[in-house]
């Protein structure tokens, strides 16, 4: 293999890992969006507001959605660990949390 092709190979490769998560985070957040206008979940920002409040000594730092599941993962920072929190999109209950 020449230089150029042993180069290209991880770049072409990454490229497509990282389009593969984008087509997933993309259907993640329209699936979510569906959800919410059948009122199969509550309002990610009244799930916010309110486990941010709990967690207010944690810098916040986004969620996630898991269609299937209809879990909002909300993914905290303190003194340097991450703390994930998993609410029920449905009833808004903290259902598990990980991480200190």
């Amino acid at each position: 293999m020449t230089m150029t092709k042993t180069l290209l190979l991880p770049v072409l490769l990454g490229g497509a890992v990282s389009g593969v998560a984008f087509a997933q985070s993309v259907g993640d957040q329209y699936s979510a969006y569906a959800a919410r206008q059948r009122g199969d979940v509550q309002l990610l920002s009244e799930i916010e507001q309110r486990v941010k409040r709990e967690m207010r000594d944690a810098d916040y730092l986004g969620p996630e959605y898991d269609s299937r599941s209809g879990v909002y993962r909300l993914k905290f920072m303190r003194h340097g660990s991450v703390i994930w929190v998993d609410v029920d999109g449905r009833t808004g209950a903290v259902i598990g949390r990980s991480g200190r």
